[in-house]
């Protein structure tokens, strides 16, 4: 029986693998859990589940789940989680806490040399060349589990890297894909969460509406896979079935296809090398009849474009993306800046940094705090 830990259970990559996890229990046992803040749906989790060791982040909740479960080990905040990535009695870590909060649990799990299943691609946007610096030291596995990275991982699993000549990560392009520039001026949060394929979180829905989240997914597979930047491409594709493809030397394509359902790359992670049955539903070809594709329009959603221009730049320029982009976002969905101002806000807050070209990763920690404070500035500027 493999042991999980599942950094992230209250999000939405969490509670899906703790579904597919008791759908299977005579395979896996879930040993640790870590969490933000919500203390119900934990305590839930924590009845279900009988973890040895549970983590919160926030320290108020600390003290209402102690009060509610004095004889379990429960940490708390940064330290706290950090000691639930590094948990002795586990096979496997489901990182899953979102955005750039997910970097140094996810460091913590690669330094156990545990399989670590990679939910939170900030962890390989903000140090990717650390992080696979560290797994290689400590000999750890890592198993994307976001859709395209997942899809991409079983196309070219087993075959000789040299034969690859190009990624094709594919975007549904969010709910404003027909939408004129002119109209974007005016949406709203409410439209920009309504995802028309996939349920996700809020940060993560936006992004997706602005291609940022795909922006973000290029950068993660260049250092998953070691693909050269300018052969990972970008289609929209909005029926969300082939989630990724593979171009091969020859000519050849080979495309991984499923109903947009993270149950599949997060089983797949699970329990790989193995496949589960029935995860997903059947994906019918002939009832979804057409599967379209197109070239995103990076001056309508200039998000992509910056992405692959912070992966040129190196160093720690995709921190400065990444982090840039989270305060941006946050700033939308507290409706003090309008939509159209997420790119404007991060390319003015990139122009402003020089890369550090080898960063250690104190380097990438201090930069993600000056890109926040400096965000938090131009922002500022942008409501005068």
């Amino acid at each position: 029986m493999k042991k999980i830990t599942i950094l992230g259970s209250t999000g939405s990559i969490g509670t899906s693998a703790l579904k597919v996890i008791t759908r299977f229990p005579g395979l896996f046992s879930v040993t640790a859990l870590a969490a933000g803040s919500n203390n119900r749906l934990l305590s839930e989790q924590i009845r279900v589940f009988s973890p040895g060791i549970v983590g919160i982040q926030d320290k108020d909740v600390y003290r209402v789940l102690r009060s509610e479960f004095p004889s379990l080990k429960i940490v708390a905040g940064d330290e706290g989680i950090r000691e639930v990535a590094s948990y002795h009695d586990s096979d496997f870590v489901l990182s899953a806490i979102a955005g750039s909060a997910g970097l140094m649990p996810t460091i913590e799990a690669i330094k156990t040399g545990k399989t670590v299943g990679l939910a939170n691609k900030e962890s390989l946007v903000m140090a990717g060349d650390y992080v696979n610096a560290l797994a290689e030291e400590h000999g750890t596995e890592i198993i994307p589990v976001d859709s395209e990275h997942s899809a991409i991982y079983q196309c070219i699993n087993g075959r000789d890297r040299e034969s690859v000549k190009s990624l094709v990560l594919t975007a549904s392009g969010g709910p404003f894909i027909d939408k004129s520039k002119e109209d974007l001026d005016s949406v709203t949060r409410k439209e920009a969460l309504d995802h028309p394929n996939w349920s996700m979180g809020r940060k993560i829905s936006i992004d997706s509406s602005t291609l940022m989240n795909k922006g973000l997914e290029v950068i993660e597979a260049y250092h998953l896979f070691g693909i050269v930047a300018g052969n990972i491409k970008v289609l929209i594709h909005p029926q969300s079935i082939v989630h990724s493809m593979v171009e091969f030397i020859d000519g050849g394509i080979i495309a991984q296809l499923s109903s947009p359902d993270m149950s599949g790359p997060i089983a797949y992670a699970l329990s790989y090398p193995e496949r589960l049955p029935g995860v997903m539903s059947d994906c019918r070809l002939g009832d979804i009849g057409t599967l379209s594709f197109r070239e995103p329009d990076t001056s309508k959603f200039p998000c992509l474009r910056l992405a692959y221009d912070a992966l040129g730049a190196g160093g720690t320029m995709p921190a400065v993306l990444n982090a840039a982009n989270e305060i941006a976002v946050n700033a939308f969905l507290m409706e003090k800046i309008k939509y159209n101002a997420i790119p404007v806000i991060i390319e003015k807050v990139m122009s402003e940094h020089r890369p550090v070209d080898v960063p250690e990763l104190s380097d990438i920690l201090y930069f993600d705090r000056w890109t926040r404070a400096k965000t938090e500035e131009v922002i500022r500027e942008n409501l005068k």
